[in-house]
């Protein structure tokens, strides 16, 4: 099976995808599976990994939203991977490849979405950056500090999949603008959905070219990439769609991101994440042991931020009652 699919990536594939057989291989050598690729067991190793199962208890843009259609981390990563095939599959690129460095590119996020990662950024001495911890989440901490042992090129895929990235593979490139595309739009509809403005409230410019629905506009930027980069070797919208999408995203920060009526609780998880970072560097012994093992090899900042980058929204909150609300006022339930 897994001859015949290589057999298929060089019968069918363009020239400028990268091959399945071309990869070039893992940290450790590993035997080849006679059933898939190796980017197919990287896509399965991330989907089948504790830290994916966790992103669909952690927040994308709205803490705690009350509905059950607003989009979580881990509805992002898939709506990522879904526009990432798409995109893949016009272009005659890896599909495979594409599908796990999208599955893969949020590992590392942290709970509350990109608040926790500013307050872990402004904490960490050395930094954070989700990115960075989804390869250290791939490379450290899963199986149990084994990690899944991928590919260079999914590792590579992860690492560089913000806007300022440089990945070194079309594949790569593409789940970047994949990436852009998913949360522009089903932030869209998040937004909407919350009340923050109206359908109507969009840019006209920005309508008039992408288009007034969330299927159109995204068919208009997946159609914009293929007619632009097909038969290239570099993946890109034309200017009038990428001007447009350039536009969406520059209103969207100034509406949803940074506006502080998407994210009521902002404040509060800000000062909860700050009050647990400083008890864990005071209280080592507090920390699991599987954390604590990483000591030997790792500083108290590094692990703390690896603790608290895994935790989900509801752990979060359940680890801070357990360190700071006295048990009796977790029991007690006034009357009315």
């Amino acid at each position: 099976m897994r001859e015949i699919t290589l057999n298929k990536e060089k019968q069918f594939f363009s020239p400028y995808a990268c091959k399945s057989d071309e990869t070039k291989g893992r940290a450790r050598y590993e035997e080849p599976c006679p059933m898939r690729t190796e980017f197919q067991r990287d896509r399965d190793r991330i989907l089948y990994s504790k830290a994916f199962r966790r992103l669909k208890n952690k927040t994308q843009v709205f803490f705690s939203p009350e509905g059950d259609h607003y989009m979580t981390r881990l509805t992002h990563t898939l709506d990522v991977a879904q526009v990432a095939r798409s995109i893949a599959r016009s272009l005659d690129l890896n599909e495979d490849l594409c599908e796990a460095i999208a599955l893969g590119h949020d590992l590392g996020h942290t709970p509350f979405g990109h608040t926790g990662e500013r307050v872990l950024e402004k904490l960490n001495p050395n930094g954070f950056a989700h990115n960075e911890q989804s390869i250290r989440v791939v490379e450290v901490l899963e199986n149990d500090g084994a990690g899944l042992n991928l590919t260079y090129e999914v590792r590579d895929g992860i690492l560089e999949h913000r806007k300022s990235g440089n990945p070194h593979t079309l594949e790569g490139k593409v789940v970047s603008l994949a990436d852009r595309i998913a949360y522009m739009n089903h932030d869209i509809d998040d937004a909407i959905r919350a009340g923050i403005f109206k359908e109507s409230d969009l840019p006209k410019s920005v309508i008039e070219t992408l288009g007034t629905t969330t299927s159109g506009r995204i068919n208009t930027m997946i159609s914009s990439i293929y007619s632009y980069s097909k038969g290239k070797n570099d993946v890109l919208m034309d200017k009038e769609v990428e001007k447009a999408s350039k536009e969406l995203r520059a209103f969207l920060f100034d509406r949803v991101y940074m506006d502080l009526a998407a994210k009521e609780e902002e404040t509060r998880a800000t000062e909860m994440l700050t009050a647990m970072y400083s008890y864990f560097k005071e209280h080592k012994d507090r920390l699991p042991d599987f954390n604590k093992r990483l000591l030997d090899a790792y500083d108290i900042d590094t692990v703390v931020s690896d603790y608290i980058s895994s935790m989900t929204d509801k752990y979060a909150v359940y680890v801070f009652e357990g360190i700071f609300i006295p048990k009796n006022f977790l029991l007690y339930q006034p009357k009315q």
